[in-house]
């Protein structure tokens, strides 16, 4: 019988294979992104001292529209931009959590870029 392979727990080993090699600091802090199906969440992270910098989410109170299409990514990734800068973060390491980087993640690194995030 054939398994269908789960592709949570393939994503999941590919993001660990990545941590491996990205660790944010204190300085440059980790930008990690984690989507669902119906939300989209990302987190500046200073892994030295294991800590959350800044966080923003499609289900944060003040977010408008829908976090499961790429117009919520973008409003998500200005988000997260605009708190880190306003917390003294310019320069991040982007970790894209084991996800492809393309639509919903591709549209949050851009607009976080568009906001004043470099990485």
């Amino acid at each position: 019988m054939l398994l269908k392979a789960d592709k949570n727990k393939n994503r999941q080993k590919r993001h660990l294979r990545v941590r491996n090699h990205i660790s944010g600091t204190a300085q440059r802090p980790r930008l990690n992104v984690f989507r669902s199906l119906s939300h989209i969440y990302a987190q500046v992270i200073d892994d030295e001292k294991g800590m959350t910098l800044a966080a923003a989410s499609s289900m944060d109170k003040d977010f408008e529209g829908s976090g499961s299409n790429i117009a919520g990514a973008k409003k998500v990734g200005a988000a997260i931009a605009k708190k880190a800068l306003e917390k003294g973060i310019s320069e991040v390491v982007f970790d894209r959590g084991g996800y492809i980087y393309h639509g919903r993640v591709a549209a949050l690194a851009e607009a976080a870029r568009e906001g004043g995030l470099k990485f």
